[in-house]
């Protein structure tokens, strides 16, 4: 396997995680305004709208194999890494739990294509 597979292997399910967690986050804000109380308060609410729109934005980058997707991918991880600490405040919550879950498994796969890619630059 050389190494371009290894990376458009990587790439789309960096693609697929970022698709997901951009999913979840958004039921997720539904869901928090379903709720009510903590789970409405604007910087909860912020954040998950951040994240939804940053993985949206780093999977399109990847989509299109752009020069500049280590860089969207990089601030995907931080962005997908606070969503996670911030949706972990609700552990009764199983929406939360699964938000928490997708914004992890994007985070490490943003962080792998980031440091990668960054290395073969």
């Amino acid at each position: 396997m050389s190494f371009a597979d290894t990376t458009t292997h990587d790439m789309q399910q960096c693609i697929q995680n970022c698709r997901d967690c951009q999913r979840i986050c958004t039921l997720t804000i539904t869901h928090c305004f379903a709720q009510g109380g903590e789970m409405c308060e604007a910087t909860h609410i912020r954040l998950l709208m951040d994240c939804a729109e940053m993985c949206q934005t780093s999977a399109n980058f990847m989509l299109r194999a752009s020069d500049l997707h280590p860089y969207t991918c990089a601030v995907c991880a931080q962005v997908c890494e606070q969503c996670k600490a911030a949706c972990e405040r609700f552990p009764d919550s199983q929406q939360m739990r699964l938000c928490a879950d997708a914004c992890q498994r994007c985070a490490d796969s943003c962080h792998y294509m980031a440091e990668s890619s960054m290395a073969h630059h």
